[in-house]
């Protein structure tokens, strides 16, 4: 029987080290998931900023009424409380140095659009002092009507109006409704804040 050396080998410096396929895979998804997560927010974010920034340009370079609810911060600034079941939603804003615009129109019930008229007409401060319509009357001038396309010389209409002025902080709301269907009357509104 041949001589077989069972001695160990001394120590090779450039030898390779045994072969350990798991552990490099282990590495692998570690260093792809440290990567590949962080970027996959960051494309995220990159596209939910770019859709957010266009939707503000969108609605800064509107000229007439953008169908859709007004953002609720607009609605607190010009006393425009629109209510949650209204249909038909549109608004358009204009903002200048001494005197800021917006234009809301919707349709409603009824019952909340006295809900709407007691919520315009109430402040913290003081005793609610509900909004009042009058008949036959349109408080939307021809010229602010003119700006967004609305018309109120139909015939046929039945109009109700109201101002509602209010101190120099805060807006002033001129309201028409059109309660030709009676069932759902269209509410037109036009609240100027004066700086």
């Amino acid at each position: 029987m041949p001589y077989k050396d069972e001695s160990p080998r001394p120590y090779e410096p450039h030898a390779r080290p045994p072969h350990r396929p798991r552990h490099r895979v282990f590495v692998l998804v570690i260093v792809v998931l440290l990567i590949a997560l962080p970027a996959g927010y960051l494309v995220q974010s990159a596209f939910q900023s770019r859709a957010s920034g266009k939707d503000k340009e969108r609605a800064a370079a509107a000229t007439s009424l953008t169908y859709g609810r007004p953002p609720k911060v607009s609605q607190r600034i010009y006393d425009v409380p629109v209510p949650l079941s209204a249909t038909r939603v549109a608004f358009y804003e204009t903002n200048a140095w001494e005197k800021s615009t917006m234009w809301v129109q919707f349709r409603t019930s009824p019952k909340r659009l006295k809900e709407f008229l007691d919520e315009v007409g109430s402040d913290t401060a003081e005793p609610a002092k509900p909004v009042k319509l009058h008949k036959g009357r349109v408080a939307v001038t021809d010229k602010l009507a003119t700006e967004v396309g609305w018309r109120f010389d139909e015939p046929k209409s039945h109009y109700f109006s109201a101002v509602h002025a209010q101190p120099k902080s805060k807006p002033d709301l001129k309201i028409t409704v059109d309660m030709t269907y009676k069932k759902r009357p269209r509410v037109y509104i036009v609240s100027s804040t004066h700086f």
